[in-house]
């Protein structure tokens, strides 16, 4: 594949996307587990099944944090003289 140079004629630089803006994408077609994963829509199974675990733990993580605001309320509403004496 010859290369173009990165200048035209008049001297002036072009832009690195016009050099490539004509150039083919290679393509190739899947190969092995990705056409089986293509072929069935398993992909979008399994691709599917990682958001709900991320979104499972996100939801996980945003209740454990919300127990424990509740939890360090509690305790400081009923030790307020173990409170006073820490600020001093």
């Amino acid at each position: 594949m010859k290369l173009q140079a990165l200048t035209d004629t008049a001297g002036i630089a072009t832009p690195y996307d016009t050099i490539w803006a004509t150039a083919a994408v290679p393509t190739k077609p899947p190969q092995g587990i990705e056409r089986i994963m293509l072929a069935e829509d398993k992909l979008y199974v399994v691709l599917a099944v990682v958001l709900i675990i991320w979104f499972g733990l996100i939801l996980f993580i945003f209740r454990t944090d919300r127990k424990l605001d509740r939890l360090e309320r509690t305790l400081q509403e009923r030790l307020p003289e173990a409170n006073t004496g820490l600020s001093s």
